[in-house]
């Protein structure tokens, strides 16, 4: 089954893919390597949801809920610039960062919504190296940021 067609039997859908909020682009390729800037939780309509401080405004399951979200905009972006997610040849390494109260160390639990997501969608080729990192603050207030490199066919 491919890519797109796992996300919709998921219940999910993938958007297109948003603007950067600053001097940047969402990702970059260099031979068969491609670097996916940090993303948030963009939502459907194009808004950022799940604002606030995991452990504080969020819980843990309701962070889990943003990184997956943060995944398929990450996917948006990867879909908009190789033009096709089957193209995806391993996940290579995911960067997940968490909005932390003070206090909260649950931050490999909540990049498992992104992580678990991928291996859904991609299968062992979404198996990954990973760190998952609490933060004193993200743009926005987001509770999530996800950034990726993929190895990718041509």
């Amino acid at each position: 089954m491919n890519a797109e067609a796992k996300i919709k039997e998921l219940g999910l859908e993938l958007s297109a893919a948003g603007a950067p909020l600053a001097n940047y682009v969402g990702a970059v390729r260099t031979g068969n390597l491609l670097f996916v800037s940090g993303h948030g939780p963009r939502l459907a309509d194009g808004t950022m949801g799940y604002i606030g401080k995991v452990g504080r405004d969020l819980d843990a399951a309701q962070a889990y809920e943003a990184a997956r979200v943060t995944c398929l905009a990450c996917l948006a972006t990867v879909k908009a610039t190789i033009g096709d997610l089957d193209k995806v040849r391993r996940v290579v390494k995911l960067l997940g960062f968490v909005n932390s109260a003070p206090g909260f160390t649950d931050q490999p639990r909540v990049i498992n919504g992104a992580s678990d997501l991928l291996v859904a969608i991609f299968g062992d080729k979404g198996r990954h190296a990973r760190s998952a990192v609490g933060m004193a603050e993200l743009p926005t207030g987001i509770a999530v940021e996800v950034e990726m490199v993929l190895e990718v066919d041509d």
